[in-house]
């Protein structure tokens, strides 16, 4: 049995990247899932994480962290133009 990491990004423009990493021991899987983890708690993406499953179908874990993203900033409002009399 092979064990497979997958690593999903999103990015600010809905782009969605799966990086997959194929192992084959649960140690070696388990190192990977975790380092995948630990970069994703600090990204800068909207949404960063791991699944962990075998070539046969069968799930082990997954986790996703999702990070707010700075607001857009408001478009100023136009200032009304000066009377003239």
């Amino acid at each position: 049995m092979k064990f497979i990491v997958s690593e999903v990004q999103t990015t600010v423009e809905g782009t969605v990247a799966i990086l997959n990493h194929t192992k084959d021991t649960r140690n070696e899987a388990d190192s990977t899932y975790y380092s995948i983890l630990a970069s994703a708690a600090i990204s800068q993406l909207p949404s960063h994480g791991a699944i962990m499953y075998t070539n046969e179908g069968g799930y082990i874990m997954g986790q996703a962290y999702t990070h707010a993203q700075p607001e857009p900033e408001p478009e100023p409002e136009p200032s009304p133009e000066p009377e003239t009399v």
